[in-house]
């Protein structure tokens, strides 16, 4: 479905706009956020300037001193605008740092909602090839490195950055040659840098590896719990999930080794830079006037402060930077889902036919020459033409892997044809409006899906414009009202996830009342009783007859004896139809319909 990004740029500008094409409906916050980058960059140096004058001027001269003018004022007045500048400084950061989070929460909250909706929306065919972890992975953990582009990426880069520039031109103007001695140790710190970066974004990528490896295999374990246990593999399952979990960890400490080579390093660059500050100013003090050495204590005391402000922002810089990258990689990853075009279109026609607010369909379904392949060319349905007359009942019988199942998918419009066409009503499918055509079929399938949450929402499938009432109603239809009452809450029963609290017969109930709530003009039952005991059979039949009355009704079944009032029989095998009939005539013709009767029919009696 995707491809791992072959460029790893940060700077991948076109990529780095569309993830900021996101933050339109939110721009004001985007601007507070610039502007307060660029305001605290600016007035950085104004502490280490303001320590200077003290020393410099207020310790011995109270001349300076504007509203104070006794012994002591001028530090007074220095102290009060000192602690002004502290308490505005922290409120713009804290403005600062809460703007950048808020745009960044704001838009992945965006961006999760689309994604969401692109999955909704992708054809069947990207489930059957991708794992649901890695789409888990994409939705959840990506979107969360997207949001550190906000909230520790670009903008707060950009604002460290303006001030380490801001920080730079004070120490250059107040004196050149002690900045540049004070800077003979950065080049260590460059190549520090670059080494760290480098091993931070090869440990963050494992990492990622690793989380969607993990998110893969747990979910997949979790719902296959029951063949786990059965099969008494747990051992060799937690062999295996020990193994994906130590990559992880490796992954994660790779990154750590990284990490605590890196900041001692720092600290060893910031005190090189202040001792060589020390002894230069040593130095110069001894060849200076008396006069002019009283002043080189408020220098050497604010430069140590500003090489404190400046090891700050690079302590944390390029640690942003791998942020800022993982972020740009996790937002590929995402905008490759998004961009996916292996999805069900609406409709491919500008005027639609049909709306959903309209029934009109009576059901009559062709198939025109339809080809069908869920990989490459290896043909599920083969030049399949055949006509289903509008309120009647079609049985489709045959072997495992025939197609049965192929055709009510195509009919749902789940997966893309390769050739041919399928009509309704002599109308493309693919020219019906994708929620009309599907909220006019209903699908009971033999292995039922049910949400967690209560009985009546997974009925009416969280619809607010079903009403309880007609929930019971089809309920009672079927003969199920009685036993759902039977339950703790009756419809508000919670089921629990993929309904583990009820027996598979009581979800292929629920899911018959499902269908007949929604009133459809085709109805489909794929195996639909094969796992209903004989009693529930015999209950689901009599509300099956009520159910088809009126509709077309495509019923798939291996037991034969369930297909016999069917107007007509399909045989299939291999992607083709090979018999046509009723079931009289089909049993006539002593074909393949005949033979697995009569297999069936020996079966029961051996029973």
């Amino acid at each position: 479905m995707e491809s791992t990004p072959k460029k790893k740029n940060t700077f991948n500008v076109p990529l780095l706009s569309r993830v900021f094409s996101f933050t339109k409906p939110y721009r004001s916050k985007v601007i507070r956020s610039v502007v307060l980058s660029i305001f605290l960059a600016g007035i950085a140096p104004l502490r280490p300037l303001l320590i200077k004058m003290t020393i410099n001027n207020g310790i011995n001269d109270n001349s300076a001193a504007l509203f104070f003018k006794g012994p002591g004022g001028f530090i007074i007045e220095i102290t009060i605008i000192q602690i002004l500048l502290l308490f505005i400084e922290t409120t713009c950061r804290y403005y600062f740092t809460f703007s950048t989070a808020s745009l960044g929460q704001s838009v992945i909250k965006d961006i999760r909602d689309k994604i969401f909706s692109k999955i909704l929306q992708l054809n069947l065919s990207q489930f059957d090839k991708t794992p649901i972890g890695t789409l888990t992975t994409r939705t959840i953990n990506d979107i969360e490195s997207v949001n550190d582009i906000f909230s520790d990426g670009l903008i707060p880069i950009l604002g460290d950055l303006l001030a380490i520039v801001s920080i730079l031109i004070y120490m250059f103007y107040t004196d050149w040659q002690i900045t540049l001695v004070c800077l003979t140790p950065f080049p260590i710190l460059i190549i520090a840098t670059y080494f760290f970066k480098e091993s931070v974004k090869k440990s963050f990528m494992s990492v990622r590896n690793a989380v969607a490896e993990l998110n893969t295999f747990v979910q997949e374990h979790i719902s296959g719990m029951l063949v786990i246990q059965a099969f008494a593999a747990e051992k060799n399952e937690q062999a295996r999930f020990r193994e994906i979990n130590n990559e992880h960890r490796n992954s994660n400490i790779k990154a750590i080794f990284a990490y605590s080579v890196f900041f001692p390093v720092v600290e060893l660059v910031s005190a090189l830079s202040i001792g060589l500050l020390v002894w230069w100013a040593a130095r110069k003090s001894i060849f200076l006037p008396a006069s002019s050495s009283e002043h080189i204590a408020g220098t050497i005391t604010s430069f140590i402060l500003c090489l404190n402000l400046l090891f700050r922002p690079l302590r944390v810089i390029a640690d942003k930077f791998n942020v800022l990258q993982m972020g740009m990689i996790a937002s590929e990853r995402v905008f490759n889902v998004l961009d996916n075009q292996e999805f069900t279109p609406i409709s491919h026609s500008e005027s639609l036919p049909f709306s959903k607010d309209h029934h009109v369909l009576k059901g009559e379904i062709e198939f025109k020459n339809v080809w069908f392949s869920y990989h490459d060319n290896n043909y599920v349905l083969k030049d399949l033409s055949f006509t289903l007359s509008a309120g009647t009942t079609t049985a489709i019988v045959g072997n495992t892997g025939s197609g049965k199942t192929t055709i009510i998918s195509l009919i749902n419009r789940l997966y893309n044809l390769n050739k041919g066409s399928i009509e309704i009503d002599h109308n493309n499918i693919e020219n019906l409006n994708l929620d009309f055509l599907r909220s006019q079929i209903a699908v009971v399938l033999q292995d039922v899906f049910l949400f967690s949450g209560t009985v009546f929402e997974n009925i009416s499938m969280r619809n607010p414009k079903i009403k309880k009432q007609d929930v019971i109603e089809a309920s009672k239809m079927i003969g199920l009202h009685d036993f759902i009452m039977q339950l703790p809450g009756g419809y508000d029963f919670n089921v629990m996830e993929r309904g583990s609290t009820l027996s598979m017969g009581q979800r292929q109930l629920l899911s018959f009342a499902r269908a007949i709530l929604y009133n459809p003009a085709i109805l489909i039952l794929d195996e639909a009783t094969s796992s209903i005991d004989s009693e529930s059979e015999s209950l689901i039949q009599k509300a099956i007859e009520k159910m088809i009355a009126g509709r077309t009704s495509i019923v798939i079944a291996h037991r034969l004896s369930t297909i016999r009032k069917a107007n007509a029989i399909m045989v299939m095998e291999n992607g083709e139809i090979k018999e046509k009939g009723t079931h009289e005539e089909l049993l006539q013709l002593n074909g393949h319909y005949s033979q697995l009767y009569k297999t069936q029919f020996n079966e029961s009696n051996i029973e």
